[in-house]
């Protein structure tokens, strides 16, 4: 919204010919910034909670660094996702307090006033599934969420998780990242009261047709209450349980 637009809407509420309510619903569904190959959504957090959040893969530096300049002007904190580390040292130029963690592949800057909610377990069934896992923990971290994790804990030894099976009613959402036959996330559908955010990977051998078959297997599921995000999507399981888990929160 320009200043002129911006000064209406105030002159308006402030003569009470606006509601505040309806300034606020108006404010909800404000323009963005065009920068000409981007149109940066500044009124995302308002209305979901967040700011948007830059997607690197396909992009090049100089529009990654112009939009995280544009977000950065409005916005803390920031998530740059699929990030390499030259895009890191790149925003980090615009802020040294941004952090690259190498296995998610995400550059965050964190808002020191935000306190961590509720309490998210986030799960692999294997080694091999911990980088689509880390995307999910340092989204819904950095989203405001309180997350503990426990990898390698598929059913090829199905006794690691079994004795571990405590920590799993402890949580409010249980995120499960599993490749080869995606069996995983069922299992724990069928242990857990609370809803279950399984992610298939593309970890496997041939057959596994680059995490089809974990898909399949997770959308096929016998366990209620299973929700399933597209292969190797970390950041949308993140951002999902990270919603679910401040329901009914005073503050997102």
């Amino acid at each position: 919204m320009n200043p002129e637009a911006l000064e209406r809407l105030l002159t308006e509420v402030q003569k009470g010919a606006l509601p505040v309510k309806a300034a606020i619903g108006q404010l909800r569904t404000l323009p963005y910034e065009n920068l000409g190959f981007a149109s940066v959504d500044h009124h995302r957090s308002l209305r979901q909670g967040f700011p948007e959040v830059i997607f690197c893969e396909g992009k090049t530096l100089v529009q990654i660094r112009a939009i995280a300049k544009a977000l950065l002007k409005h916005h803390r904190p920031l998530l740059a996702t699929r990030a390499t580390r030259q895009v890191a040292m790149l925003i980090k130029r615009l802020d040294r307090r941004a952090v690259y963690h190498d296995e998610a592949r995400i550059v965050s800057i964190r808002d020191p006033k935000r306190r961590l909610q509720g309490h998210i377990l986030v799960m692999t069934a294997g080694t091999s599934d911990i980088p689509v896992a880390e995307e999910a923990r340092v989204t819904a971290e950095v989203m405001g969420s309180r997350v503990e994790t426990l990898y390698d804990v598929g059913v090829a030894g199905i006794h690691r998780l079994l004795e571990r099976q405590n920590r799993l009613m402890q949580a409010r959402v249980v995120v499960v990242a599993a490749g080869m036959d995606g069996v995983l996330p069922s299992v724990v559908g069928g242990l857990v009261p609370c809803p279950v955010v399984a992610v298939p990977t593309s970890r496997g051998y041939g057959a596994s047709f680059g995490g089809l078959a974990a898909l399949l297997t997770m959308l096929n599921s016998c366990a209620a209450g299973v929700g399933v995000m597209n292969i190797d999507n970390g950041f949308g399981a993140g951002c999902l349980a990270h919603r679910i888990n401040v329901l009914g929160q005073a503050e997102m």
